[in-house]
């Protein structure tokens, strides 16, 4: 139900970017979905992996300064309305999202995956196990 994502803070700089993810290759940690949030300065790179314990020590070892922050991954169907449906209940019940990001795999392009970071993250979680919402991890 929850997923440890990790966060990175980083400056905007030409090359950072891969940085980062050569860390995460020379330790064979797989990246499964990712975002990122920037201001003119810096940015937060927020990351899925395969290895979160790993990466987290992987990156701090390279002078990144990193945090993990727990999650909520759902799975909803790919069509139009499934996302409004969860985030009308999430109004109606006062759950403010910090934040949220989604991918998709080729191999299921019938459902999307959201990574939200929900300000009373039990109860949000309560409230989607009652709609009978899929979770990640």
């Amino acid at each position: 139900m929850y997923i440890k994502q990790i966060s990175v803070f980083l400056e905007n700089k030409t090359g950072r970017l891969a940085e980062i993810t050569g860390v995460l290759a020379d330790n064979e940690i797989n990246i499964t979905a990712l975002s990122i949030a920037d201001t003119n300065d810096f940015g937060i790179l927020r990351l899925i992996v395969d290895k979160p314990a790993k990466a987290l020590s992987a990156l701090e070892s390279s002078g990144f300064r990193v945090r993990e922050t727990p999650v909520v991954g759902i799975v909803l169907e790919h069509k139009p309305g499934a996302l409004y449906h969860v985030l009308k209940q999430m109004e109606q019940n006062n759950i403010f999202i910090e934040y949220m990001y989604d991918f998709l795999s080729a191999d299921t392009p019938e459902r999307a995956t959201m990574i939200a970071k929900l300000e009373n993250q039990d109860i949000a979680v309560k409230i989607m196990k009652n709609l009978g919402i899929e979770f990640v991890g």
